[in-house]
């Protein structure tokens, strides 16, 4: 069964990172960088965004521990998760 939500990153205009969860992956980027409706605060003054990492969760609590689990890393630790 496949995996219904994604654990992401994102790298801003501005050169910051964000993470987030989503079930659909391609519709949330497209609200971060305002083609459609919705998306939160922080991206909307950073557009545009890029999709630098992403990562299968099996459900939404797994998403979210996993995303609050990068959120703690420092900067470098979470360029490293994405290659960088």
């Amino acid at each position: 069964m496949p995996a219904d939500w994604q654990v992401y990153i994102l790298r801003c205009a501005d050169g910051s990172l964000y993470t987030g969860v989503a079930r659909d992956l391609e519709r949330r980027l497209m609200q971060h960088n305002g083609e459609c409706a919705g998306g939160p605060r922080y991206t909307r003054g950073r557009r545009p965004v890029s999709l630098m990492w992403s990562e299968p969760a099996a459900d939404r609590s797994e998403a979210q521990q996993r995303e609050a689990a990068i959120k703690r890393l420092p900067r470098v630790k979470k360029l490293h998760l994405i290659g960088r």
